[in-house]
């Protein structure tokens, strides 16, 4: 049995390209968004900036909503499986942002590359969709490109890595539940019960952390987390709530592109965020990219066209 079939057969929709695409566009939008929370984590806390964020991004997720059928698609029978999902994107965006804190953006990311293959481990057992050995060696060979890309080293045993790591297994956990919710949940609806999840996580944290009375840590990621709320400028407010906007955007093309396309097809693609956060390195923070890291991305890319190849030849 091909795996066209075999999604098809349990009732979930396939459009393969359609999935990459949504994916690729929300990667490109997202990597703005780690620009902007990496630049303003020196000076306000992780929990803050999520609920700005949130905040501003229900604007437009309620228009993506009012396009999905409106206010009574809100109804749906997996609310637990809804929150639940929310509460792991919550903890994989969170631990990222800490990450982002301390390391580069490109090890952070490349770090978090883990994830397409938990993803893949993951989506035979629980989704029933066969990942033949050609994609299996695909994905190793993309997370090698990544490791090439970051080339670990002492740096990478900073312990801010193990945030970018544990932000990998939530977020993996998470889009395979965007996949088995696929036929249950429109897109904004999910999108929307994520945000506001994040926005009552990101509040109680301010609750028990806002005052500020653990702050004065040495370790960039930890005093992120621990600082006090402090009311932005008016620069890094417009900065902070952009993110909302892109937010919105990301979130609801990355659920778009799990439940309409395999997970084991679509989760490669998402290594482009690397070449992403290698660009923003060379513009913002004039990192310049070694013939190691050319040679990863060579790599990365290599591997996604050939997931995309083999997923054609499948359904011939």
């Amino acid at each position: 049995m091909t795996i066209a079939a075999s999604s098809q057969d349990s009732g979930r929709p396939n459009h393969r390209l359609k999935g990459i695409l949504f994916l690729c566009f929300g990667c490109s939008i997202f990597s703005l968004q780690d620009v902007v929370v990496k630049s303003v984590s020196g000076g306000y806390p992780v929990a803050e900036v999520l609920a700005i964020r949130c905040i501003v991004a229900y604007l437009p997720l309620f228009a993506f909503l009012a396009y999905d059928g409106g206010l009574r698609a809100l109804r749906t029978g997996s609310f637990g499986w809804m929150i639940l999902r929310s509460v792991f994107l919550f903890l994989a965006y969170t631990t990222y942002y800490l990450a982002l804190a301390a390391l580069p953006m490109s090890t952070a990311t490349a770090l978090f590359f883990s994830a397409p293959l938990f993803i893949v481990a993951l989506s035979g057992p629980l989704l029933k969709e066969h990942a033949g050995i050609g994609r299996w060696l695909a994905v190793i060979v993309g997370f090698g490109g990544a490791l090439v890309v970051s080339r670990p080293g002492a740096e990478t045993f900073e312990p801010a890595a193990l945030f970018s790591l544990a932000s990998a297994a939530f977020y993996g956990i998470a889009q395979i539940m965007s996949r088995l919710l696929g036929p249950t949940a429109t897109t904004s609806v999910t999108a929307l019960y994520q945000n506001t999840v994040n926005i009552v996580c990101a509040a109680a944290i301010g609750l028990l952390l806002g005052h500020g009375g653990y702050a004065g840590q040495v370790h960039p990621s930890l005093e992120f987390l621990l600082r006090a709320w402090t009311m932005p400028t008016e620069l890094d407010l417009l900065l902070i709530a952009t993110t909302g906007l892109i937010a919105a955007a990301g979130s609801w093309s990355l659920t778009h592109a799990y439940r309409v396309a395999e997970v084991n097809v679509v989760a490669p693609f998402e290594y482009s965020s690397i070449i992403l956060a290698l660009f923003w390195d060379l513009v913002i923070w004039h990192v310049l990219p070694s013939p190691y890291t050319l040679g990863g991305v060579t790599l990365i890319i290599a591997a996604g066209i050939y997931v995309l190849r083999s997923a054609k030849a499948a359904d011939s």
